[in-house]
């Protein structure tokens, strides 16, 4: 298969910080795939360099390919066409939903860059694409809650906006960034149960962020590890043993491992959504 998201040599520096060091890895069409590590591991510095919210040090000779394409050369961005962009979804941990839009305003926001240029300028849709929202919505268990205004919904009910928003973009790597870390541990795996669902039964390339081990365990199959910056371990999910753990957390200060929330050990992932 080909490689989707390909990344070379990244460094990436804050001050006398190094946040990222010589990063290299390639994840292939329709991987479920975890980034995990310490808090300020580098993890979510990562996932920007994927879409250029971030760049990385002028002096590297780093890249970042994705589709196809480069996102970015040696620290400096490359320019991408509106299709480009529309192609790659990003899922924040604060959700990113303008409040006081309804939630199906939100969700039909995906659709602007696929949309002509005067239309998206003035925010038409047409009937069409609300019917797309909708159906995005219903997959992600909420359309009841279309006509609701986003500031008005739970944590959970958020991120699902988020995640039809990206369906309704029809990105086909979508990047989620910490998407469960304010979540309770219900909403936690019935967010993690969709994406697994849309890697699966959609073959959308799934990137994911995580704190939380055992819920890393469960819904991927890869987990990319860094460590300081670097990185640690690339591989199947069930090569994460106890051991390898603990020798990625013992610095972390706290004991990480043992942070995630009890119930998120032993309860079943959820086979059914909304």
């Amino acid at each position: 298969m080909t490689a989707i998201i390909r990344v070379e040599r990244l460094d990436k520096s804050f001050g006398f910080h190094a946040a990222l060091r010589q990063v290299d890895f390639a994840i292939e069409a329709g991987e479920m795939v975890t980034l995990i590590g310490p808090s300020g591991s580098g993890k979510s510095t990562l996932l920007r360099h994927l879409v250029g919210l971030t760049r990385a040090d002028r002096h590297s000779h780093s890249r970042v390919e994705v589709l196809g394409r480069d996102v970015q050369r040696q620290g400096r961005l490359v320019g991408a066409g509106r299709d480009q962009r529309r192609r790659t979804g990003y899922i924040f941990q604060q959700f990113n939903l303008v409040g006081r839009l309804s939630v199906l305003t939100n969700v039909l926001i995906g659709r602007l860059g696929a949309m002509p240029r005067w239309r998206a300028l003035i925010g038409r849709f047409i009937q069409h694409e609300r019917d797309l929202a909708l159906r995005a919505l219903e997959r992600v268990g909420i359309v009841g809650l279309a006509h609701q205004r986003a500031n008005t919904l739970s944590g959970g009910q958020m991120q699902r906006v988020a995640i039809a928003r990206a369906l309704v973009q029809d990105a086909e790597v979508i990047l989620a960034d910490e998407p469960i870390a304010s979540l309770d541990p219900r909403s936690a795996r019935e967010v993690m149960e969709i994406l697994q669902r849309i890697n699966r039964e959609d073959g959308r390339t799934v990137v994911v962020t995580l704190h939380q081990v055992e819920i890393a365990r469960r819904y991927c199959r890869r987990a990319i590890a860094l460590k300081q910056g670097r990185l640690y371990y690339d591989g199947p999910i069930e090569g994460l043993t106890d051991a390898r753990l603990q020798a990625l957390y013992e610095n972390a200060g706290l004991d990480e491992l043992a942070a995630r929330p009890a119930d998120t050990r032993i309860a079943p992932p959820l086979h059914a959504v909304g």
